[in-house]
């Protein structure tokens, strides 16, 4: 029987486990027949949509949490929805990655408004920010609407507020959105999705 170096070696580290195991009491089954538990098992699972594009992808976002009532829930893993009609599990570069957005520490999860003049930013609760936002369209739409064109026709428009519907939006939001804009008169609107 010819043997090779790396047999020799893995017959030699076999005969030797096997002899210290048998010698000093180790018994490896137990070991080897246990189930190692994944870094998901006492994790929180949560359905979402893909906040990256208009494709929509659906995600499973795996958190876990102390358990205490105040405690913020980290995000452990995140992995493709198989039930999701759109992508069917996969997941490009971007949606894979969205684990770090979601823990970054410097991303920004509530409302901030800079004052005119003012040179720093500070946080808003979202109530204040809504108002704000609605007064600014309320004011700029009044001052700006126009109800008759030059040649005395009437077209009821603003032609100074431009809209824009982000491409993470589902379609029914979308739909409402330039519903919306098209009830305040708006000629200027887009919406990024194109598919």
């Amino acid at each position: 029987m010819k043997v090779s170096r790396r047999d020799f070696l893995k017959i030699l580290g076999a005969t030797t486990a096997g002899g210290l195991g048998g010698i000093l009491g180790f018994n490896a089954k137990p070991a080897l027949a246990m189930v190692r538990d994944l870094k998901i098992s006492k994790a929180k699972v949560g359905k979402v949509v893909c906040t990256y594009c208009s494709v929509l992808c659906g995600l499973l976002i795996y958190s876990l949490t102390d358990g205490a009532k105040n405690v913020k829930g980290r995000v452990v893993h995140i992995e493709g929805n198989p039930d999701n009609a759109v992508n069917r599990g996969s997941l490009c570069p971007k949606g894979a990655n969205l684990k770090d957005l979601l823990n970054s520490p410097h991303r920004i999860t509530k409302p901030l408004y800079k004052a005119p003049g003012a040179t720093e930013w500070k946080e808003i609760s979202w109530e204040e920010a809504i108002e704000k936002w609605a007064k600014w369209i309320r004011d700029t739409r009044d001052r700006t609407f126009v109800e008759k064109n030059e040649a005395g026709k009437i077209v009821n428009r603003c032609e100074s507020i431009f809209w824009l519907s982000g491409s993470q939006a589902e379609n029914e939001v979308t739909y409402l959105w330039v519903k919306i804009a098209r009830v305040l008169g708006l000629t200027n609107l887009e919406v990024v999705a194109r598919i």
